[in-house]
């Protein structure tokens, strides 16, 4: 994805102070002990592997590592200067491993590109953080923290606090130029969901420090309990993800049971996303939004082909347990926490704005608004599909059904949104294929 011109600005603008910081901090650089050097190295090595075994949030776009602890510690052990000089060298030389391709395919210039602002970021945000904490203890002549008292602990909590609120801004801040993402939704929900990763990292930066000043080896032991949160960060967030690929995949098997709607769940999820963005939904929801829709349909796995095939009208009796799948599909996915948000929506997906929908035909503001979203584009992508019982219909005999069916079966305002979204899918498509948009 190209990079738009606010988000290279971000990302010189962020460097300039970078590099500031770089220069008046290193002004003072000095070593005042042996100790003191190989603290500077040991700190930079397990920064270096900290960065280089970050955890990748998908939903945020950001990642978590190790490194928060490391580099608090380091600024309450060795002072700002010496670690803004660790903070350089450990993500720097991180960042040049970790995007080795990118490096190795130079001659592309797009590739060229990518390397250099991913590599600048990430090495300007941490400086940057770093600094700024560092500013803070310095004005307040904190600088060492050594928490050999107890009015140490809250000068520590004020800089974990700092720094982990400066960092996730500037990478949400960057997040949300480069994807077109809330930036409140980003921070917020980072904070809410990784919480108590984060306190188990700041905690880890008191141990290191403490543990220092009984010896410079006993801090190495602060090392074990460090992995150990990176490793169940880890294990829980692998956990959710092959949660949602398995259940997704499942969802995609039973789309191929009927060769009608090979991809219905992803396509719906698409247009689903887009009409939550055309009614200006947070980012959050707009997240909830792609997550119900790809699994909506998953307790069909429950309905009998001679059923969900059937080329003519169900009966009384085939109606039943066809109208379970909505109700089966939230029982399946209620118990997963990555679910469990969303899983009444799929329960009501089905519900029609005027209550004459299944399962329980709720009406109008009773049904939660992500269901009333996927069962508008669920509703298009049928009209616009063959069925086994009927042709599709025409994209404009599909409007003009969808604008028939405002206030009836869908709510007025999604039903609006979605004529917005196939307007401009309808634009967007008809500027791909301008053979003049070229030339």
């Amino acid at each position: 994805m190209k990079l738009p011109v606010s988000g290279r600005v971000y990302i010189y603008g962020l460097c300039l102070l970078a590099l500031a910081a770089i220069g008046y901090y290193l002004r003072d650089l000095a070593f005042t002990s042996v100790e003191q050097i190989v603290t500077f190295v040991l700190f930079i090595i397990i920064g270096f592997l900290a960065e280089v075994y970050a955890t990748w949030i998908p939903i945020y776009g950001i990642e978590m590592s190790g490194s928060l602890a490391i580099y608090l510690a380091s600024l309450f052990i060795l002072g700002p200067s010496l670690t803004v000089l660790v903070t350089l060298l450990s993500t720097l030389a991180s960042e040049i491993m970790i995007r080795w391709d990118h490096w190795h395919h130079l001659h592309l210039r797009r590739s060229a590109g990518t390397f250099i602002h991913a590599v600048s970021f990430n090495v300007a945000q941490w400086v940057v953080t770093v600094a700024a904490t560092a500013s803070i203890l310095v004005l307040a002549r904190r600088v060492p923290l050594t928490l050999a008292s107890m009015e140490d602990y809250p000068w520590a909590l004020l800089a974990f606090v700092c720094y982990a609120g400066i960092n996730l801004s500037l990478v949400t801040g960057m997040v949300s130029l480069a994807e077109q993402k809330h930036f409140s939704y980003g921070l917020s929900g980072a904070f809410k969901d990784f919480f108590i990763q984060y306190a188990s990292l700041f905690a880890c930066a008191l141990l290191l420090t403490v543990l220092y000043s009984l010896s410079m080896w006993y801090m190495l032991l602060a090392i074990v309990p460090l992995m150990l949160v990176h490793v169940s960060f880890r294990s829980y967030l692998r956990l959710q993800t092959e949660a949602r690929k398995t259940f997704e995949r499942i969802s995609r098997l039973l789309d191929e049971r009927d060769h009608y709607t090979a991809v219905h769940s992803t396509e719906i999820a698409h247009l689903a996303m887009r009409i939550a963005q055309a009614m200006g939904l947070p980012q959050g929801e707009i997240e909830k939004v792609d997550i119900a829709a790809r699994v909506h349909d998953i307790g069909k796995i429950a309905v009998p082909d001679s059923i969900l095939l059937k080329p003519g009208s169900l009966n009384a009796e085939e109606w039943v347990t066809m109208k379970r799948h909505p109700v089966i599909s939230a029982e399946l996915i209620e118990g997963l926490e990555i679910y469990r948000p969303v899983a009444n929506a799929v329960r009501h997906e089905h519900e029609h704005w005027n209550g004459s929908g299944y399962p329980n035909g709720l009406r109008g503001d009773q049904i939660p608004l992500i269901a009333r979203i996927i069962a508008a584009a669920d509703i298009y992508n049928a009209l616009c599909t063959d069925r086994p019982y009927r042709k599709a219909f025409s994209h404009e005999e599909a409007i003009q059904m969808i604008k028939g069916m405002k206030g009836a079966d869908l709510d007025p305002l999604v039903a609006d949104a979605l004529l917005r979204v196939l307007v401009s899918l309808e634009n967007e498509s008809s500027q791909d294929t301008d053979p003049l948009r070229d030339g």
